[in-house]
């Protein structure tokens, strides 16, 4: 009951914290805190057990929802959803942490939305029945909306209606689908379900299961985002608060890598396998042309947010490439860049509240002023361009591998990928960081508080074992990969 649990804790500490922050707004915090500590514990039983072997399922609930219709309430996970599942708790504290000294306004409203938007994401990686899964990926998207249309910036109206648009249009698309499949099984079979176990069994080797592999696609797309649906992105994360561009970037892009890795291949093999060149070419413009479009940044967090555009398009080349090395790559690039973007978004948030700007022209400086704050600002930058030793280049490096066993030319395209990465990344530090102090830091910047320092640092190590010990991540996923692939085709 773990899975089913984790949930409860999630939903009930958002209502908790609504409820007492009519009394107290440290209340509200603390209860959130403690929501995601019972979360942790809950989830820490199904880390070494997952992945034990390739048919390994911890299934925690599976209980009759809407019988007529055979929905069921059916939440499982192997190592690929578990390992997603504990960074979607990590950076629910980073979130947390971010949120302590910014938020200050309907703040037991805010945490309910913050904490709801984690339980939505989790539910969207162990949801095996699909109407679940569709349920799921809606409540994350409201909250969402909320938190940036209510705590965001100056245009944040805007940014949240254009985030709800592009979203809810793609998944009316993905349910039009997903209805379609679940017919077609009942065509075939005459069972009427929506398991993923019994629709991966689904005979789609037709043009309606190409049509319906569009749907499941275009709605993964969205999320990731990749060209030409990622427009949505910048806007949401310029506009959104701190904690909301870290859980943006750092978890709920993953889930349209989920749903491309769990639902499109194994469910459309043959469809999917006839679209991976066209999506492979997708994937490979977005890292280049993303890359292009961050150097034109001027505003930090817009950039920040071009530069994820760019780095998930490793995933979906990884993916697309379909094989065991390129898939496992991919589970690491996943990881490293939910940890790598949430800082950087985390430290745009922390220059923002101290020099009421975004705008990189205006700094300068800040390495004499800040020390701590620049040292972890080049630790991060460093490792969006893939340094080695650190996560980014590990997952990026495997995927380009894989892929190229498959893609060589679109593979050797994509890796002037890494060659752009670094303009920008360097561009960060060069004008907010080195040279004289420009006009908004000439009165000083604080650097690092403790709470600060510790929120950085956790992200930082994570990056460092992930980039020195990458078998940890490699050997877990190995056995659910193979699962996959076999599915898959």
């Amino acid at each position: 009951m773990q899975l089913l649990g984790i949930l409860i804790s999630l939903l009930a500490g958002g209502l908790l914290a609504l409820l007492c922050d009519r009394y107290a707004s440290a209340a509200a915090r603390w209860i959130s805190l403690t929501s995601l500590l019972i979360a942790t514990v809950l989830w820490l039983p199904l880390w070494p057990q997952a992945g034990a072997d390739a048919s390994t399922w911890l299934i925690h609930t599976d209980t009759v929802w809407v019988q007529r219709f055979g929905i069921h309430i059916l939440l499982a996970t192997d190592a690929i959803g578990s390992i997603l599942i504990g960074l979607t708790l990590l950076l629910g504290y980073i979130a947390l942490l971010s949120s302590w000294g910014e938020i200050k306004h309907r703040v037991g409203l805010f945490y309910l939305n913050l904490l709801f938007t984690l339980a939505g994401v989790i539910g969207v990686f162990s949801a095996m029945d699909l109407f679940l899964f569709f349920v799921f990926w809606e409540v994350m998207l409201v909250p969402m909306f909320l938190i940036i249309s209510i705590w965001g910036h100056e245009n944040r109206r805007y940014a949240a209606l254009k985030f709800f648009i592009y979203t809810q249009a793609s998944s009316l698309l993905m349910l039009a689908a997903m209805l379609t499949l679940v017919l077609l099984h009942y065509q075939q079979t005459g069972l009427l379900t929506f398991s993923w176990f019994a629709l991966t069994q689904t005979d789609t080797d037709s043009t309606i299961g190409w049509w319906l592999m569009l749907g499941f696609y275009v709605a993964f797309l969205v999320k990731l985002p990749g060209i030409p649906v990622h427009n949505w992105l910048p806007d949401a994360h310029t506009q959104a608060p701190t904690p909301g561009s870290i859980l943006l970037a750092g978890i709920l892009l993953k889930t349209g890598a989920y749903g491309l890795l769990r639902f499109v291949f194994p469910l459309f093999p043959q469809a999917a396998a006839e679209f991976a060149p066209i999506a492979i070419t997708l994937g490979v413009i977005s890292i280049l042309y993303a890359a292009k479009l961050a150097f034109a940044q001027s505003d930090l967090k817009r950039l920040i947010a071009y530069t994820s555009i760019s780095h998930m398009g490793f995933v979906s080349l990884g993916i697309f490439a379909w094989n065991s090395l390129s898939l496992q790559g991919t589970m690491i690039q996943m990881i490293a860049h939910g940890l790598s973007s949430a800082a950087l978004f985390a430290i745009a948030g922390l220059l923002q509240q101290r020099l009421h700007s975004r705008d990189l022209n205006r700094m300068g400086g800040l390495w004499q002023l800040a020390p701590k704050l620049s040292a972890f600002t080049m630790l991060f930058s460093l490792a969006a361009l893939g340094l080695p030793g650190l996560g980014n280049f590990v997952g990026e490096f495997v995927v380009l591998l894989g892929s190229f066993q498959v893609y060589p030319w679109a593979t050797a395209i994509a890796a002037l990928g890494m060659v752009l990465a670094p303009v920008y990344a360097l561009f960060i530090l060069q004008k907010g960081f080195f040279g004289p102090p420009n006009e908004l830091v000439q009165n000083g910047v604080a650097d690092l508080s403790a709470r600060e320092l510790l929120m950085l640092g956790i992200l930082a190590v994570g990056l460092i074992i992930l980039g020195f010990w990458p078998n940890l991540i490699l050997d877990l996923s190995a056995a659910p990969i193979h699962h996959l692939l076999q599915r898959g085709g």
